[in-house]
C-alpha cells in the first residue's frame, strides 16, 4: 500500500520526535514510510469504535442493506456493528504473537489495568508498556493495510463512502428496488383467546 502525506498528516502526533508532526519519515530506498504515531492513532480510532460497538445494547443494533459489487451487483443484509467487533478480534488474533495477544486480551478486551496485567503475565511495568505500544503499532498497520477491505477508514467500513471499482456500474445501483406487497392482508382472529 502506498501511503501519502494527505493520509498521515491528520493522524500524526504533533509532538512526535520522529516525523515532527508530518506523519511520514524517511525509509529505505528513498521512500517515505508512515511513522509509528500514525499507526497508533489508527489503532486508537478503531479501538474507540470497537468499544462503542460493544457498549451498545443488543437490541439497538440494526440490520443494514448494502451493495456488494462483483460479477452481478446484488444487495445483502448485514449487522455492521457485530461484523466490526468480530473482524477487530479475529484480525488481532491472527496478527499478534501469543504473548502479545495475551497482553491485548487482558488490557484492551477485558479492561485490566497495568498492575493486574503485569502480575498476571509476570512482567515489569516498562516491558508491559513497550509491548502495549508495539501492539498498537502492529494492529494499526494491520487494520489500515488489510486487503481487500480494511477496518480503517471507519466511514468506508460502515458504508459512509464506497470506493469505486473499475468494473462497477453505478447505473445498476441507482435503479429502484421493487417492493413486493402481498395480494391480501392477513388478519388474525380477534375474538378468540388462549384461555
Amino acid at each position: 500500500m502506498n501511503w501519502d502525506r494527505s493520509q498521515t498528516i491528520a493522524l500524526a502526533k504533533t509532538a512526535c520526535t520522529h516525523c515532527h508532526g508530518y506523519g511520514l519519515r524517511p525509509g529505505r530506498n528513498n521512500r517515505e514510510t508512515p511513522c509509528n504515531c500514525v499507526f497508533r492513532a489508527v489503532f486508537r480510532a478503531c479501538y474507540a469504535r470497537f468499544r462503542d460497538c460493544v457498549s451498545k445494547e443488543k437490541h439497538m443494533s440494526r440490520v443494514q442493506l448494502e451493495y456488494c459489487s462483483g460479477k452481478d451487483t446484488r444487495m445483502t443484509y448485514g449487522r455492521k456493528a457485530e461484523e466490526y467487533v468480530a473482524d477487530f478480534c479475529l484480525v488481532s488474533r491472527r496478527v499478534l504473537t501469543p504473548l502479545q495477544y495475551d497482553v491485548f486480551r487482558f488490557h484492551f478486551l477485558l479492561g485490566a489495568d497495568w498492575k493486574l496485567c503485569c502480575w498476571r503475565l509476570h512482567m515489569d511495568r516498562g516491558t508491559f508498556f513497550h509491548m502495549v505500544y508495539r501492539i498498537e503499532q502492529i494492529l494499526g498497520r494491520a487494520f489500515r493495510e488489510l486487503e481487500p477491505y480494511s477496518l480503517f477508514p471507519l466511514d468506508e467500513y460502515f458504508g459512509g463512502t464506497m470506493r469505486k471499482d473499475p468494473g462497477f456500474s453505478r447505473r445498476s445501483v441507482d435503479a429502484p428496488v421493487p417492493i413486493n406487497m402481498p395480494a391480501r392482508v392477513l388478519r388474525p382472529p380477534v375474538g378468540l383467546s388462549a384461555a
